[in-house]
């Protein structure tokens, strides 16, 4: 898999040894870069799983949590770049959504009493298909194991017509091994080979028994194992735990930030004046019981998420800044090429989608695209960015649209890393059914609605009698009845005693208890349950493919990466190179360091003994965007080189004039070609004593 990135690379600088004259240090730089200068070339390197896995577990961005213990599978620590990165997406993602778009921000709890799961919908449906393997007991997820086994089998066909070769491994968590099963090369008929990339088309789409089906019908057994598997069964993701001393409070650890935006919603409605739409945000943790966890940061067990829950009026999903990106193009792939066992995509502008009934409404649209800017702000490439939206059976329980960004990788191809939902009024109605708390907005009309409706009226008296207990549930089966309900009820009463069903059971109504007539009724205030757009961010997902996106190597040095990770997010933005860890250079270390630090920009100092060249290449494979040089002539003149991380090409200037562009660089209101026109590049030249 290429990167599909175009680089201009120039060699590493060299350091020359600090005991050196100033004079020559000055005359072999330049020689240096008038060397390097006249042989820049173009490059693009495949992309290298097995250096991109090295640099990342050598930096320390990530790794297995309890390490020294066995380790969890699914559970991981981040390092100190991994941690800085991690940060500085939340901070984006906050000045992009909450910031930008004013929105109140929540800090809700982690431990969730059961009733509210219960109530949501996830203690019944929250749930993936697993199965066992007949001989080992191993667990696997039903359709990661039907896309795994079909995927190698039309490798192995590709690779009997001589087309490619692929190895696909299969990790054993318990010994920490990867055992590489090999795809049988075999040739598949074509009608085969179209079965399977129908299937593939619509995998999300299949039930947890016609996963079995598909089994059964295409002997899918453990491919580590080769042992047949069970009859998928369901399995809740959701950690259950208590809370108290003595457990009589069930509970979960959340699988999602989403239920302590609803239970707040009055509150929330509250600070809003009483009035939508409106949005309410939150970044925390999470917690999903994954049946198999062998993806990385992919597919594990606790991660941060950013959620964001839109509250809008149900009659009105129009969105007053539409127009700022009606003009965006996706990459879209809809339900219904989906369902047709097909793949392929189709780029459409936000508006057309909208206008075409694509995408649902234009507050779901404006939301994806919001999504799509972001992404591509903090790094992700966009020709391996798409959106998907969710077929019938996927369809989680509470949505009535729903869009996935899914972003291509080298783990698990097209991965769902952000979704965005219309979630309707599910989740305010079935916790106001649960609780009997109204989670409503009453708005006040400008112009009351007069309307005439049938409204019946009971003799209390007659039908306590009659009824006895029973009354509460012949009085609610009859306020259930509609308009058209309520007339035929009458017209069947002013002939005689009639019947009424009610939960099984069935109650004569004699004429004189029940009365129906038709009233005028004002009305001044409108009573409405809202809906919710949701756009939910996995943010170590989000994570892993910005890594994978940045990876390259440099045409000189393919053993050493480099990450090309936007400013924005860098954990580091600026390295500072001192060219001698002589006491003079002291000084003006410090000042640069403190005036970039001061400036909201984090700055480090690299004063090693290694070589310029050395120190710059490892905080290349950091993503350190820029560089600045201190010399001895820097000691003179108060000048300071900056190089840049990608081009590796150097301009020269003042102290001042060098941070001034710097911190431009890194607020981003300047580019690269900008600095360029500002500062001069350098020739190896500067004057010394």
């Amino acid at each position: 898999m290429l990167v599909g990135r175009l680089t201009l690379v120039s060699a590493p600088r060299r350091q020359l040894p600090t005991y050196l004259t100033s004079l020559l240090y000055c005359v072999k730089r330049k020689l240096y870069s008038e060397r390097t200068m006249s042989s820049v070339n173009k490059t693009a390197h495949a992309f290298d799983k097995t250096r991109f896995d090295a640099l990342l577990n050598r930096r320390f961005f990530y790794a297995p949590a309890f390490e020294i213990y066995g380790g969890v599978a699914g559970l991981y620590d981040y390092g100190p770049p991994g941690s800085s990165l991690q940060a500085n997406i939340i901070a984006e993602w906050r000045r992009h959504f909450i910031v930008e778009e004013s929105m109140y921000e929540l800090d809700t709890t982690i431990m969730t009493p059961a009733p509210v799961f219960e109530a949501s919908g996830h203690v019944a449906r929250f749930a993936d298909w697993m199965v066992k393997d007949t001989g080992n007991g191993e667990v696997l997820r039903a359709d990661h194991l039907v896309k795994n086994v079909l995927e190698a089998r039309l490798e192995g066909d590709r690779e009997a017509r001589g087309q490619a070769t692929q190895v696909v491994a299969a990790a054993d968590d318990k010994k920490k091994k990867r055992n590489e099963v090999k795809s049988t090369a075999v040739k598949l008929e074509d009608a085969v080979i179209a079965e399977y990339d129908s299937i593939l088309a619509q995998l999300d789409n299949y039930t947890g028994p016609e996963l079995g089906g598909l089994m059964r019908t295409h002997a899918i057994t453990n491919p580590a194992s080769g042992n047949p598997v069970g009859e998928p069964q369901q399995f809740n993701l959701m950690f259950a735990s208590s809370i108290g001393p003595t457990g009589q409070h069930p509970g979960f650890l959340r699988p999602e930030t989403a239920q302590g935006h609803f239970l707040n919603f009055n509150r929330l409605l509250e600070f809003n004046n009483g009035r939508v739409p409106f949005a309410s945000a939150q970044v925390g943790r999470s917690f999903r019981n994954e049946i198999s966890p062998r993806a990385g940061l992919l597919r594990v067990r606790e991660f941060n998420m950013a959620e964001i829950e839109h509250f809008v009026d149900p009659l009105d999903k129009s969105h007053p800044r539409f127009s700022e990106v009606a003009d965006v193009e996706l990459v879209l792939l809809d339900k219904y090429v989906q369902a047709a066992g097909q793949s392929t995509t189709r780029i459409m502008t936000v508006g057309a989608a909208v206008k075409e009934g694509v995408i649902a409404n234009e507050t779901l649209g404006y939301f994806v695209a919001r999504i799509y800017a972001f992404l591509l702000k903090i790094g992700i490439d966009g020709k391996r960015l798409r959106f998907r939206q969710h077929m019938a059976n996927e369809m989680a329980h509470y949505a009535a649209d729903c869009w996935d960004a899914e972003i291509q990788n080298s783990v698990g191809g097209w991965t769902e890393c952000v979704g965005c939902a219309d979630r309707s009024a599910y989740d305010l109605s079935v916790h106001t059914a649960k609780t009997g708390i109204p989670l409503v907005v009453r708005q006040a009309l400008k112009e009351p609605i007069v309307e005439e409706k049938a409204v019946a009226e009971w003799d209390k008296k007659s039908m306590g009698k009659t009824y006895k207990s029973e009354a509460g549930l012949v009085s609610a089966a009859v306020t259930a009845l509609d308009e058209a309900g309520l007339m035929k009820l009458k017209d069947e009463l002013a002939k005689g005693p009639t019947t009424i069903k009610a939960e099984g059971k069935e109650f004569t109504i004699e004429p004189g208890m029940l009365t129906i007539e038709r009233k005028t009724f004002k009305t001044s205030v409108r009573e409405f349950t809202p809906n919710v757009i949701e756009p939910s961010f996995g943010i170590g997902r989000i994570l892993y493919c910005l890594l994978e996106h940045s990876f390259w190597s440099r045409e000189q040095d393919v053993e050493r990466g480099v990450l090309s990770l936007p400013a924005v997010v860098a954990p580091t933005k600026v390295l500072i190179v001192p060219l001698s860890a002589r006491a003079e250079f002291d000084p003006l270390v410090k000042e640069v360091s403190l005036r970039l630090r001061k400036a909201g920009i984090h700055a480090r100092v690299d004063d090693s003994t290694a070589t310029i060249g050395k120190r710059y290449s490892r905080n290349d494979e950091l993503g350190t965007p820029f560089g600045v040089t201190l010399d001895f002539a820097s000691v003179q003149n108060r000048t300071m080189t900056l190089r840049e991380r990608d081009t590796t090409d150097q301009r020269i200037g003042s102290i001042d004039d060098v941070i001034g562009t710097v911190i431009d660089l890194v607020q981003g209101s300047i580019e690269w070609a900008e600095a360029c026109q500002r500062l001069p590049a350098y020739d190896g030249v500067q004057a010394v004593e």
